[in-house]
C-alpha cells in the first residue's frame, strides 16, 4: 500500500510539471506574438543611409533636412568699373631694354596714336608679376585675332636694371624678352601719379589707354583668367 502511494505521488509530482512546463511555453508564445514583425526590405534608417542618391540625399532622408543647393557662381569683377579717363603719363624717364636678339623697342610709349596701349608695371621679383605674363601675351594675341589694334608695353621698376637684363635674357622666344625700365626718384613718381596710384601700391599693376590717348582702366592687382570677358568687353572685340 505504502508503494502504492509513493508511486501515485511520483505520477502527480510528474503531471504537475508537464502543466508548469506547458504554461511556461505558452507564454514565451504569447510575448512573441506581442512583439511588431521585422522590418521589410527598404524599411528602416540602415536602407536609408545606403539609398540611391548618395551620402547627402540619404543623411537628408534620414533626419528630415532638405539637402543644400549648390553654391551660386560667382559674379565677373568689375575691373574697370566707375573709373573716369585721365590723360596718359608723359612717357618720360624710361629706357628700353631688350635681351639679344631680342626686336628692340622704341624709345618712348607712344600713347594717343589710333591703338589701344596696355602697360604694365612689374618687377623681376615680384612673383604674381611673372605668373600673369603668359596671360597677357596670350590676352594681346587674342585681342588683336578679335579686331583689336593693342600694344603691351612692360615697363619695369626693379631696382637694378642689371637685374632686368638677366631676367630678360633667361626668357624663352615666346616670352618677355623686352622690356621698359623706370628707375626710383621723380619720373617714377610723375608716373605713378598720373594713374592715381601711390608709390606703395603692390604691383602689378595695369594702366590701359584708349585709341585717343586716355587712360581709362587702371587695375592694380593681378589679373586672372576668368576677367578675359571684362576686358574683351573693355576694348570691344568682336565675338
Amino acid at each position: 500500500m505504502r508503494r502504492t502511494m509513493e508511486r501515485s505521488g511520483a505520477v502527480r509530482g510528474a503531471l504537475v510539471a508537464l502543466a508548469v512546463a506547458a504554461g511556461l511555453a505558452g507564454g514565451c508564445d504569447q510575448d512573441k506574438a506581442d512583439l511588431p514583425p521585422p522590418p521589410t526590405p527598404g524599411q528602416g534608417r540602415s536602407n536609408a543611409v545606403t539609398a540611391p542618391g548618395g551620402a547627402a540625399t540619404a543623411t537628408a532622408t534620414a533626419t528630415g533636412a532638405a539637402p543644400a543647393a549648390p553654391a551660386a557662381p560667382a559674379a565677373p569683377r568689375l575691373l574697370c568699373a566707375g573709373q573716369s579717363p585721365r590723360p596718359a603719363p608723359s612717357s618720360g624717364g624710361l629706357t628700353a631694354v631688350a635681351a639679344n636678339g631680342a626686336e628692340p623697342l622704341p624709345a618712348n610709349i607712344q600713347f594717343g596714336v589710333g591703338k589701344w596701349v596696355w602697360v604694365n608695371f612689374w618687377a623681376a621679383w615680384c612673383k604674381p608679376c611673372l605668373e600673369e605674363m603668359p596671360r597677357l601675351l596670350g590676352w594681346q594675341q587674342k585681342l588683336r585675332a578679335a579686331g583689336v589694334l593693342i600694344d603691351l608695353a612692360f615697363i619695369s621698376i626693379d631696382d637694378d636694371e642689371r637685374q632686368l637684363s638677366r631676367f630678360l635674357e633667361a626668357q624663352p622666344g615666346t616670352g618677355v624678352r623686352a622690356s621698359y625700365w623706370l628707375p626710383e626718384g621723380s619720373q617714377r613718381a610723375g608716373w605713378l601719379k598720373a594713374l592715381g596710384v601711390k608709390e606703395t601700391t603692390e604691383l602689378p599693376i595695369h594702366a590701359i589707354a584708349a585709341p585717343g590717348g586716355q587712360v581709362t582702366c587702371v587695375i592694380q592687382g593681378a589679373v586672372e583668367d576668368s576677367d578675359y570677358p571684362t576686358i574683351a568687353a573693355l576694348f570691344g572685340a568682336k565675338k
